[in-house]
């Protein structure tokens, strides 16, 4: 018997934006952090990314194929070690496109090809602030995945951070796809509920795997 009063439904979030609750199964969640945890290896690991007025993320960060700084791309990892950023698995590209054609249809995923990872790990006290998922020249839509501890995830509109948003809850195994007039939305992690992960997984913290089409 569900633990769920009231199951959890696919949602459409905003156009284009679309919520599938337990999406990867628990076999595919400890697939996914056993990888997660060989790719915050140094070098090219997890780092703390630091921004151009000399703040710091809470969330750390490690990134594969291309590596993401403050607000650009590049082959090795600038802010970081110098070394060449991990490649990006042919299978990781393979689950994105899976997960794109689940949440908007077989027609989405029409020559899309993934190229670049950024996974986020955060602890019980980091947050993201709302900002936009801008420095591609693609257009091809957003695939999150989020494994561990549950989160507060607000999800806005191109035009501004504030009003109009909506507050989803995040758990582990969830699926977020945002594309076509929400691919630029402002969005980002209010909180993080510690504890909220399940036993079974072996995480303490939440992770974010975001997959995008660079473009470059």
């Amino acid at each position: 018997m569900s633990a769920e009063l009231f199951p959890r439904a696919r949602t459409e979030v905003a156009p284009g934006a679309v919520h599938v609750p337990d999406w990867l199964d628990a076999g595919g969640q400890g697939e996914l952090l056993a990888a997660c945890r060989e790719w915050a290896r140094p070098p090219a690991g997890l780092r703390t990314v630091r921004t151009p007025g000399g703040g710091t993320m809470t969330a750390r960060q490690v990134c594969l194929g291309w590596h993401w700084h403050p607000y650009a791309y590049a082959r090795t990892v600038v802010d970081g070690d110098g070394t060449p950023v991990k490649p990006f698995p042919s299978w990781l590209g393979e689950l994105g496109r899976d997960a794109m054609t689940d949440a908007l249809g077989p027609q989405a995923a029409t020559g899309t090809a993934y190229d670049i990872a950024l996974i986020n790990f955060y602890d019980g006290d980091a947050r993201m602030g709302m900002h936009r998922d801008s420095d591609e020249r693609s257009g091809a839509p957003v695939v999150s995945l989020s494994l561990g501890d549950s989160c507060v995830f607000r999800f806005g509109n191109p035009e501004t951070r504030s009003r109009p948003y909506t507050d989803v809850e995040l758990r582990s195994g969830d699926l977020f796809v945002f594309g076509g007039p929400s691919r630029l939305a402002h969005h980002g992690v209010l909180k993080v509920h510690p504890g909220t992960a399940p036993p079974e997984l072996g995480l303490t913290g939440r992770l974010n795997i975001t997959l995008r089409v660079s473009g470059l």
